[in-house]
């Protein structure tokens, strides 16, 4: 069956106008989400994860400002059936929230408390968004919103339905979030570190719930985490960032099996391990650039050990991988005339142990 693409991003490139000046947070992203597809974006803190799906929301804090670029996307119309597309780059903030923002495209934020109203029920938080958007009665919204809790797995969905955000626990607090985005069955679902504010064993039942709702409804999911672990569970692609930039991108085998950016290198050398022989965790060198700055070159040098002259003048282009078609890396190392340079040695132990995990896991 041949993928339907539902979002398309190019070249975006996205400011904001700081007391330090102006910070370029997003330096021309690109990427495609396919319909029933987990798309994960994974990097550091500030590497333009939030920013960029912030975007795509139509939600940028006041001071930000999208200075080129296109977000395309496309749905089938609920009446013709036919292919309908838009630049949310070009919509208007009224039709973003009317066509777009929770109809189209609906959020989870990582900490429900921020993202729920403390004055209001849930059942009247989940109501809302079916009248707005859809018209729909009150008793309809209602009859609705106690399905959607009874789908997230919340059990006395009706005196659930009276209870306020604070008389909920964390895991079900978020689990009303999902509900929420879910009530006007969007076609794409973006989850911003959805479990960071839950304990493990939680977050296993939230991620595997979001999974069970995506197969269910066939929508296309965006997470943004640093937590590789979780990216490890529900990603089927894997987008890095860092510093406003994609700097590798492929399938969930090329990025945990076969990384060729020193960067994710880094990443999954610092993934807690068990079993690992070393009394520290790895960590990368340095930290990330300050963007208020134009940043020359390859933004990751100065933390590259391996970094060439070329880095330190010339921003890299996304090269192809050899023979895959979906793994790209924007890393001068992939130039054909470059010095080969091996992943270190931990790494590699680290790779073969998860390959036999994986198999073991089949």
């Amino acid at each position: 069956m041949e993928r339907e693409r539902i979002l398309k991003i190019r070249d975006l490139r996205i400011s904001f106008k700081t007391d330090a000046g102006t910070v370029q947070a997003i330096r021309g992203v690109d990427f495609d989400l396919y319909q029933g597809e987990t798309i994960a974006i994974v990097g550091e803190s500030g590497s333009g994860k939030s920013v960029t799906t912030k975007a795509i929301m139509g939600i940028l804090a006041s001071n930000g400002q999208i200075d080129s670029g296109s977000i395309e996307y496309v749905w089938h119309d609920e009446n013709t059936g036919e292919r309908q597309e838009r630049d949310i780059v070009k919509m208007s903030k009224d039709d973003i929230q009317k066509i777009i923002r929770g109809r189209k495209i609906a959020m989870v934020f990582q900490d429900p408390m921020t993202s729920l109203n403390p004055t209001m029920t849930i059942g009247k938080q989940i109501m809302e968004p079916m009248m707005y958007h859809y018209g729909k009665t009150k008793e309809e919204a209602y009859a609705r919103a106690i399905e959607l809790l009874q789908e997230v797995g919340i059990t006395d969905a009706q005196k659930r339905m009276k209870n306020y955000p604070h008389q909920l626990s964390g895991g079900m607090r978020q689990r009303v979030v999902i509900a929420i985005a879910l009530s006007c069955d969007p076609y794409v679902l973006i989850c911003d570190e959805p479990t960071t504010a839950l304990d493990v064993t939680i977050q296993a039942k939230i991620l595997e719930l979001i999974k069970e709702l995506q197969v269910k409804k066939n929508i296309s999911v965006i997470y943004i985490t640093h937590d590789l672990g979780v990216v490890a569970k529900v990603a089927d692609y894997v987008n890095v960032m860092y510093a406003g930039k994609i700097v590798e991108k492929g399938t969930i085998d090329d990025i945990f099996y076969d990384p060729r950016h020193p960067y994710t290198w880094g990443l999954l050398s610092s993934m807690p391990d068990l079993d690992t022989d070393d009394d520290e965790l790895y960590t990368i060198p340095g930290s990330p650039p300050n963007l208020a700055h134009e940043v020359t070159g390859d933004a990751f040098a100065p933390r590259n050990q391996f970094a060439l002259n070329i880095d330190l003048r010339v921003d890299p282009p996304m090269f192809d991988v050899p023979g895959s078609d979906s793994h790209q890396v924007a890393s001068w190392l992939m130039h054909e005339k470059a010095p080969k340079v091996d992943m270190p040695e931990s790494l590699k132990k680290r790779i073969l142990k998860m390959k036999k995990e994986g198999l073991k896991n089949e």
